[in-house]
């Protein structure tokens, strides 16, 4: 016992996590079965994962099928935050973000942060963010679901960077229609006065606002519109996949 005692802390640490993979392993965020000791992601399923590379839309991160610049639904409309990165490509981890979302793999939200920082590092490190925010739940959904995967994101970004997440930074006021079957005009429509911010958490603050998926931006342009409507100096994003822009 004293010998272990005398070990040095981050060998006992790293002693404990293969102790907890062992008898509790990691699932894979891919394939959903046990990764390796000591591993988040399978090695195999490693290969399947496509971050969003160049080009995207310079303005919501969207992968661009051609060209260079801003994608058509950007050139049609204005949006509040000021910019948005997404981490991979939408087809490739959509298993991964519904088992996140709504299957309870709340243990993802890690290896999802780790990924993040390890692909958007320099875009992290130029918005250079006071506060992390994410985008709230509706109270019916938080008790249905029981927890809100894009805080558990937020929550795992913030250890990592070791910037401040602040849960009360946004919050939503009103019920929303499902998104689903919505077309943009009336995603927007939907989440008008849907969210509102304190000013005294938000004020004069560049935030990175996170979520999982981005699609038309509209629940982002809601949360950011709120936000700076509260005093917030700037609102960037950051969500986990997003689809191709034209």
């Amino acid at each position: 016992m004293t010998d272990i005692l005398l070990l040095p802390k981050g060998l006992l640490k790293r002693a404990a996590v293969k102790a907890i993979d062992l008898i509790y392993p990691r699932r894979c965020p891919v394939c959903d079965e046990p990764a390796p000791a000591g591993e988040e992601i399978c090695l195999s399923c490693m290969k399947s994962l496509k971050a969003l590379k160049y080009p995207w839309c310079d303005k919501c991160g969207k992968k661009l099928n051609s060209g260079t610049g801003i994608c058509s639904d950007c050139e049609r409309k204005a949006h509040s935050f000021a910019r948005c990165r997404s981490v991979f490509e939408y087809p490739c981890i959509s298993g991964a973000i519904y088992r996140f979302k709504y299957l309870g793999r709340r243990e993802y939200a890690s290896c999802f942060a780790r990924c993040s920082v390890k692909i958007l590092g320099d875009y992290i490190s130029v918005v250079n963010p006071d506060m992390i925010a994410c985008v709230p739940l509706s109270k019916g959904k938080m008790l249905k679901r029981g927890y809100n995967q894009a805080q558990d994101l937020a929550e795992e970004l913030s250890k990592v960077i070791n910037v401040p997440f602040c849960p009360a930074a946004v919050r939503r006021i009103r019920n929303t229609s499902p998104m689903k079957l919505l077309s943009p005009a009336q995603r927007q429509k939907n989440l008008k006065n849907a969210f509102k911010s304190g000013q005294n958490v938000v004020k004069s603050k560049r935030i990175l606002l996170v979520d999982d998926i981005y699609t038309t931006g509209a629940t982002m342009d809601a949360v950011s519109s709120a936000l700076l409507e509260a005093g917030a100096e700037s609102v960037y994003c950051m969500t986990l996949a997003s689809g191709a822009g034209i």
